[in-house]
């Protein structure tokens, strides 16, 4: 029986559309077979349309919200990575094969250049392991079925990933994925918690989710899409679009490498206050710990982990 705040002496949405193609597979008409006679809702290519694209984007923000709601869902933990760093069993083998490509072609640059970035690419894979454990740890802490916090949420692909989602798997706990189409489509790795599987059109919702309710991000090498996220999250902070929160980087060294945050204080483009948003980090432990103290003397800054009913975005 529906709540009496549910109450409609309308029929449903669904209820409609269900007696609507009834009524249009009995009488098969012009009218009735022309798209003007379709349901706007249940119209798929009126749906498509360009001019429909800010009723796409609130869709891809409410659908995933209302879910998320549903699993009471009130914060997560972000993490970011590339989909290019496998676990160190399978970097080991892919390592093995350029070794022997190279082996069998003395002299050809491109099979030298493939073994270079397969030994980086082992070398790197230790922070696979790295991921998984972060994310195993975190979800430890806040998973009470009525207020459920430090929930782990990645991109949802392979690679780090992956790593966390299954991390979260072997604590027990559920962990959310947010997929994007691409044009080379990838399933969403198996770890991600099926009820917990998004996908997205835009990127500009899926980014939005991934901050919503989030009490840390986690940020491990990784390409584009990973400097991308982690430089959004960035200026929202430094420009207190949202509220604060431990930006941790895994591997000092290669972050340092990578991108040299000393120079933009340097060159007079960020403040060096700017610099205190970052948090490097090496060992899941670590990545624990810096969120739990940064929390440990101010509250949460997620106001549905605070019980509210407005997430201000």
């Amino acid at each position: 029986m529906a709540s009496p705040e549910h109450h409609t002496r309308f029929p449903t949405a669904a209820e409609d559309k269900e007696s609507h193609e009834a009524a249009a597979q009995q009488a098969s008409t012009p009218q009735t077979l022309s798209p003007s006679y379709r349901l706007a809702f249940a119209d798929p290519d009126f749906l498509l349309r360009r001019e429909l694209r800010p009723t796409r984007l609130h869709l891809e923000l409410l659908k995933a919200e209302l879910l998320l709601q549903e699993e009471n869902i009130v914060s997560t933990i972000v993490v970011f990575g590339s989909a290019r760093i496998p676990d160190p069993a399978t970097a080991a083998q892919r390592l093995a094969l350029a070794e022997k490509a190279a082996a069998q072609a003395p002299g050809d640059p491109a099979a030298a250049a493939a073994l270079a970035r397969a030994h980086r690419i082992a070398a790197n894979s230790r922070y696979y392991e790295v991921a998984r454990e972060f994310a195993r740890l975190v979800s430890l802490h806040g998973q009470r079925p009525e207020a459920r916090r430090y929930v782990v949420v990645t991109g949802g692909g392979p690679g780090i990933m992956e790593a966390a989602n299954r991390g979260a798997g072997d604590a027990g706990a559920e962990s959310i994925g947010l997929g994007i189409v691409l044009p080379h489509e990838q399933a969403p790795n198996v770890y991600v918690t099926p009820k917990l599987s998004f996908n997205f059109h835009y990127f500009a919702a899926r980014k939005m989710h991934f901050l919503i309710r989030a009490e840390a991000l986690a940020c491990f090498p990784g390409g584009f899409g990973t400097l991308d996220e982690l430089f959004e999250a960035l200026t929202l902070i430094q420009t207190r679009k949202i509220e604060p929160m431990p930006v941790l980087l895994f591997g000092e060294a290669w972050w340092r490498r990578v991108v040299n945050f000393e120079a933009l204080v340097e060159e007079g483009v960020i403040a060096a206050a700017d610099l205190g948003i970052i948090h490097f980090v090496e060992t899941a432990e670590d990545g624990l710990n810096a969120v739990l103290d940064f929390y440990r003397d101010r509250p949460s800054p997620n106001s549905w982990a605070r019980g509210g009913t407005q997430d201000g975005a």
